[in-house]
């Protein structure tokens, strides 16, 4: 017991050395410590927090609200030459729940352990990001440096919960249109090798919810077109469709964000009964819930027929109700991409600054998952999602999050090298 009370102590008073010290480390922790995980995230905290942040490094803040108890945090940094469009960078500030209890420390403590690794819900998605920016900007303030461009940091609420009410409103809204954004880095992924990972787009999320209605029956009875037996159909289609794509990917023809995915959520069906359900009866109706992700170079017309003709056809007494859970085009009606070659007068600019930060980027990939970059994307400016994490686990939404200390104190020397050469890029934005 001796032992086990030292152990206690020690881990007491690692913690709260660091976390009383005013050093890049202590403010990130101090960050991590507020809860804005959903359902009911605490916003004006980290907003306040976020606002001393800037007021000591001299950046200018304000609060935008377009949704009510929603609020929107715009920092800035005035280039010497405002004429030249701005770059933006985008953090979100709310996560995801967590449970307790699976975890090895409590998941809002910040607890930064022995080894180094900072566990707390939020470290790599994506608090990390919203402090080192603001850490990089000190430093370049600091060596004296001066953007062309102005520079944006923009925390946004909701991103985990789609940011309609956050970042789609604020990249409609003429607060944006004023800042003249010509580029925005978002957030990215952790890498588990050497290299840094950068997203060109994400794949877009529909919600497909089909229903099958048949006449109802005795249990021990074999006839056509029940509920059941034709949702089952449009199961067994879809699940041929899931493999047809997943073969591609395990076969290494395509990454896994590459393809379409479509996955089961629930299945809705029965007749209930005080213990459960009735068994001797076979229902009038039938419903099953699918998640479905689009990369940018699927057709969404032709994802469109597929499920009207072969999931959830009429003829088999199916309706269904698609839920596009926002834009899959930019204004231009082309796909939500950003290109990755000399074409994009930013990609080489983004290029080099990692490396002159001593890193190397992997093949750009299509984001698994969705982001706000989407928003971006459909005003046509060019969006990078990149979060700088390499020989890192991706924890994210996972138990246990985590990011080692090392990792974060050299994402904010990769964030000086990039911040410096974005606001300092001369020529033609997009």
């Amino acid at each position: 017991m001796p032992s086990l009370r030292l152990l206690v102590l020690f881990f007491f008073l690692f913690f709260s050395v660091h976390s009383q010290e005013d050093t890049p480390i202590a403010r990130f922790l101090r960050y991590l410590q507020f809860n804005t995980a959903h359902p009911n995230p605490s916003y004006a905290d980290p907003i306040s927090f976020l606002i001393s942040q800037a007021n000591t490094i001299g950046l200018h803040a304000r609060t935008l609200e377009f949704t009510p108890s929603k609020p929107l945090l715009l920092l800035t940094w005035p280039g010497s030459n405002p004429s030249l469009p701005s770059v933006l960078f985008n953090s979100h500030l709310d996560s995801v729940p967590a449970e307790p209890s699976k975890w090895i420390y409590p998941p809002f403590s910040a607890t930064l352990a022995p080894d180094g690794k900072i566990y707390a819900r939020g470290a790599q998605d994506d608090k990390c990001i919203a402090m080192q920016y603001l850490e990089a900007i000190r430093n370049l303030k600091a060596n004296g440096f001066t953007p062309s461009r102005t520079v944006h940091i923009s925390y946004v609420p909701d991103e985990e919960i789609g940011g309609f009410d956050g970042s789609a409103k604020f990249a409609e809204s003429k607060e944006f249109e004023d800042l003249n954004v010509g580029f925005v880095l978002d957030e990215g992924q952790a890498s588990t090798g050497e290299e840094f990972r950068v997203f060109y787009a994400d794949r877009s999320p529909w919600g497909l919810i089909i229903k099958a209605t048949g006449d109802p029956g005795h249990g021990s009875r074999l006839y056509d077109n029940g509920a059941m037996e034709n949702l089952m159909k449009s199961v067994e289609v879809i699940t041929k469709f899931r493999e047809s794509q997943f073969d591609i990917v395990k076969s290494g023809e395509a990454m896994n964000s590459e393809v379409i995915s479509v996955n089961p959520v629930y299945l809705k069906a029965g007749i209930p009964s005080p213990t459960g359900f009735v068994m001797n009866m076979q229902p009038s109706e039938a419903e099953a819930g699918f998640d479905l992700r689009l990369p940018p170079t699927a057709d969404p017309d032709l994802t469109k027929k597929r499920i009207a003709e072969e999931w959830a056809p009429a003829r088999r007494n199916m309706t269904y109700e698609l839920i596009e859970k926002g834009p899959i085009r930019d204004y231009l009606d082309r796909p939500l991409m950003t290109l990755t070659n000399d074409s994009n007068p930013w990609w080489p600019v983004f290029k080099q600054a990692i490396e002159a930060a001593g890193g190397k980027l992997s093949r750009p990939e299509i984001l698994a998952s969705t982001t706000d970059a989407r928003f971006m994307r459909q005003r046509g400016i060019p969006t990078l999602g990149f979060s700088p994490m390499t020989n890192t686990p991706i924890l994210l939404h996972d138990h246990n999050e985590f990011l080692k200390d090392t990792v974060y104190l050299r994402g904010i020397e990769v964030y000086e090298s990039v911040i410096s050469s974005l606001s300092s890029f001369k020529g033609e934005s997009y």
